[in-house]
């Protein structure tokens, strides 16, 4: 760009390497440098208040995407850490809870076992009462059936013989019907 104000300054009239260049296309040094000028003054306006300023917001956006990516990552990482350690959770969840069902089972099995125990017990003894109940039955009626014997043998006897027994003669007949029918 100094060369072309050099030239300029050097040849006022236009002639020179450049004078049909100037020529044709009437080029006015006046207006050419004030362009110039112009041009850097607003390339250094633009540089200072506008490229720096985008070019500082670009790379504090390019830092973000950084930042965010680099979070993303770690945010990647934490998930599969925490999605190990959920299914590690599950597994000690599932363990414990086939555990816990085993024992439950365990536990229902001797429960029964304890009921079962308890209800033949309970049954034994029904059984066992039954029975008492049963051979006390046996001997009332095995005595009343004696008394009922002894009884009618008396008054079997009273009528055979036609004869009126004494209260010692009834006795002895009972007694000796019952030890006949004990033998």
């Amino acid at each position: 760009m100094n060369s072309f104000v050099l030239l300029a300054a050097a040849d006022p009239a236009g002639e020179g390497p450049f004078g049909p260049v100037v020529r044709t296309f009437g080029l006015n040094w006046t207006m050419f440098l004030s362009q110039v000028i112009a041009f850097s003054i607003v390339a250094f306006v633009l540089k200072k208040f506008a490229y720096r300023p985008v070019l500082q917001m670009l790379e504090e956006r390019r830092q973000r995407i950084a930042e965010g990516l680099a979070n993303a990552e770690k945010i990647k990482a934490e998930l599969s850490r925490t999605e190990a350690a959920r299914q590690e959770v599950l597994v000690q969840a599932e363990g414990q809870a086939a555990k816990l069902i085993e024992e439950a089972r365990a536990a229902a099995a001797r429960v029964l076992e304890q009921e079962t125990q308890k209800a033949i017990a309970t049954a034994d003894q029904i059984v066992a009462k039954a029975h008492e109940a049963s051979e006390a039955e046996l001997a009332r009626m095995k005595l009343e059936l004696r008394r009922e014997v002894g009884r009618l043998v008396v008054e079997t006897t009273a009528k055979v013989t036609n004869k009126i027994l004494t209260v010692e003669d009834r006795q002895r007949l009972a007694e000796e019907t019952n030890r006949e029918l004990a033998a």
